[in-house]
């Protein structure tokens, strides 16, 4: 039997991620896309790069300090997997400045936008216009910081963009003394100058021709901008925690402090000042990244949404379709009563999910809401419908994942809030996280008591819902709606049932579940029956799924991943993995949906699910899998799998060699996946205007295997 745990057939989880980072670069520099939209994605690349650093690259410095010996999926040690990852992020910091430096801003420049690099270069009128603005609009604001025997190093926050100075007494005596100003991210960073030209300088250009102002007694030898990042990865101790909610406020303040694990300074600093911040922050060599442009390129998503420029971005995808099922039905109870429904947002609206709970709160015959939630938006309109159910007497028990990472902050407020409200809040559980997507709806009808389900691969959260593509289902099944209660009572009892109807959990027997449908195919395809495997993820880099796969494709099960980041598998492995391909799509919308599809010889099982196929959402979350049974709705889950398959425009195709290309056109029509979603939930909202109630869905036909 071939061993396929061999580590040269994976891929190291850290230095795929820079690859899929590499991939949304690639959107900023392909020049089909409209300039604004280019401009969007390369401030998505630096957003990227700022949470791996707070979080794998912080992980990889813990494990570092902390001598840990073990490899990792692909045999490299921690000191490897450090050095490694420096050298590409180097590498993609290089291409990110090349591309704006030598395309964005010429090209923004020919459209009437004139970014103003350094303030040295206003002319006399802009001069004073800025100055004045400095001291109206910026000077109060500004805490200027000297450093001395009296006051020490002031704490630098994380992800604060600074200014670095070095100055002199004005009579020339004494030694060099450091100075620092925070840029301060209560003020607009993109400072628009009046004038017949649309000209732009960024705030810490502002502050660098005028920071002789805040500090009078003093000659300014040097100042440079810097920014740093620190180890924003919480260690929470939740078996010896007496109150999660309290352990993880007093975590949250420790991300200020954590240690610094970069710093972004201006290239051509002063090599003093930089040897000076670089002692007292203690940082390394390898960790100094010098900058040939604006530090914090996240800005240039506050430059898409300025006015002016509609002309320069996309407008062919269509803003969310109302739901053909659900678009004229006021009674939602109703409408999934007549079948189960099933939404893909953003193409079709999230607004059904939220209406569902609305309902559902005015209702006088539901009896009791219970959900779970992971992220939310800043002005939940659910949280809203969840405390008005809890004020009209419903029973609401809702789990609020306090450890949602970057989201704790606002988790922590909505549960306060909720409990206020007389809602029943569990603060997740011990040692996992709850990541899964459900909604369970109590409600007393004539035949009895109904349960209404909403199951979900994405986040309550209406306002990313705009922006990710996931699946939504409605189903009043009876057996998913016994399952349901039964997540619900293991969640905030430790009632766990005997047996499940047809959802699958994770950390409880989840990934045993994956592992039986894959092999199930390898024994199809040993037997010479049909065996074919879709699935549609954000990432895989779980070692026995992993494994699991090369072994059915080695049998010669057709195996077609379509996967958004992270990719520990390799292609092409003669004897192996000849018979799987990888592809990844990054387009205007993030893909989020997980959806699998497993062919079972003829009798086609479908999947949707909270979870990737990593150790952390199998063995460490509390996860969902939810099969789709329905024909008419495997339908509508084959059309999306299938359109993904067929993109030419923005997938990329993973090589033997571990590089990605955009998936080849010669031969083929130009097809956009998301654009393609986009038209037809247009086309079966408009068909579902001109046919009344009746449903219509019309997808691309697409070929029997």
């Amino acid at each position: 039997m071939a061993d396929f745990s061999k580590d040269e057939y994976y891929t190291n989880r850290e230095l795929s991620w820079l690859l899929f980072d590499k991939r949304v670069l690639g959107e900023a520099k392909d020049k089909s896309n409209p300039l604004f939209e280019r401009l969007k994605f390369l401030s998505i690349t630096a957003s990227n790069l700022d949470e791996f650093f707070m979080v794998r690259v912080a992980s990889l410095k813990d494990m570092v300090n902390a001598g840990y010996k073990k490899k990792d999926i692909a045999g490299m040690t921690v000191p490897e997997q450090l050095a490694a990852v420096v050298e590409e992020t180097h590498k993609l910091v290089e291409q990110q400045y090349s591309i704006y430096n030598r395309s964005l801003v010429s090209q923004l420049m020919d459209n009437g936008l004139h970014i103003i690099r350094h303030h040295e270069d206003l002319n006399k009128e802009d001069a004073a216009y800025i100055d004045r603005y400095f001291a109206d609009d910026v000077y109060p604001v500004l805490t200027p910081m000297a450093v001395d025997s009296s006051r020490p190093f002031p704490l630098i926050r994380n992800k604060s963009l600074n200014l670095g100075a070095l100055m002199r007494k004005k009579n020339g005596k004494g030694e060099l003394v450091f100075a620092t100003v925070q840029v301060p991210s209560v003020l607009s960073r993109i400072v628009e100058i009046p004038g017949d030209e649309q000209k732009v300088i960024l705030l810490e250009e502002v502050i660098e021709r005028n920071i002789h102002k805040l500090f009078l007694n003093y000659d300014i030898v040097c100042s440079y901008p810097f920014r740093i990042m620190r180890n924003a990865d919480l260690t929470i101790e939740e078996d010896e925690a007496d109150d999660l909610l309290q352990e993880i406020e007093k975590q949250l303040k420790k991300r200020q402090w954590g240690q610094v694990i970069r710093l972004e300074v201006e290239e051509g600093i002063d090599s003093r000042l930089l040897k000076l911040i670089r002692e007292e922050l203690q940082i390394e060599p390898e960790d100094i990244y010098s900058i040939n442009g604006p530090l914090d390129l996240t800005f240039l998503m506050k430059m898409y949404s300025m006015e002016g420029f509609d002309h320069l971005k996309e407008h062919g995808y269509l803003k969310p379709q109302p739901v053909p099922e659900l678009a004229e039905e006021a009674d939602i109870f109703g409408a999934v009563r007549k079948g189960d429904i099933l939404m893909h947002h953003p193409y079709q609206t999230f607004e059904p999910v939220v209406n569902f709970i609305r309902q559902a709160a005015k209702d006088p015959d539901v009896l009791a809401i219970k959900q779970t939630l992971y992220r939310v938006s800043g002005h939940s309109p659910i949280i809203a419908a969840l405390e008005q159910a809890a004020d009209n007497g419903k029973q609401v028990s809702v789990l609020v994942e306090l450890k949602a990472r970057f989201d704790e902050e606002n988790n922590i407020v909505w549960a306060k809030k909720l409990e206020k409200a007389g809602c029943h809040v569990i603060y997740g559980l011990v040692g996992l996280k709850t990541h899964s997507k459900i909604t369970l709806v109590v409600r007393r009808e004539e035949n009895g008591i109904r349960r209404y389900v909403h199951l979900g691969t994405g986040n309550y959260n209406d306002t990313t819902a705009k922006l990710y593509t996931d699946i939504g289902l409605f189903t009043c099944s009876e057996e998913i709606g016994e399952d349901a209660t039964a997540v619900f009572n293991m969640l905030s009892g430790y009632s766990e049932p005997r047996s499940w109807n047809k959802l699958s959990l994770a950390p409880l027997w989840l990934k045993d579940r994956f592992l039986y449908l894959i092999n199930r195919e390898k024994e199809h395809a040993k037997q010479g029956r049909n065996a074919h495997i879709i699935a549609k993820m954000n990432a895989l880099c779980d070692k026995d799924i992993i494994e699991a796969l090369y072994a059915a494709g080695a049998a010669g099960v057709k195996i077609d991943l379509i996967i958004r980041g992270i990719c520990c598998l390799k292609t092409g492995i003669a004897g192996v993995s000849d018979h799987i391909t990888v592809r990844s799509i990054v387009g205007n919308y993030l893909e989020h949906a997980r959806i699998f599809y497993f062919e079972n010889d003829g009798k086609p099982e479908y999947y949707c699910s909270s979870a990737d196929w990593m150790p952390r959402n199998l063995e460490r979350r509390v996860e969902i899998l939810f099969p789709v049974e329905k024909p008419q709705l495997q339908v509508k889950l084959r059309h999306i799998l299938d359109c993904q398959l067929k993109d030419t425009v923005k997938a990329s195709v993973l090589k033997p060699d571990g590089s990605y290309e955009k998936a080849g056109r010669k031969g083929k029509e130009m097809y956009n996946a998301q654009m393609q979603f986009c038209i037809e939930a247009r086309d079966a909202a408009k068909a579902k205007n001109n046919a009344g109630n009746k449903r219509v869905f019309i997808p691309e036909t697409h070929h029997a295997e």
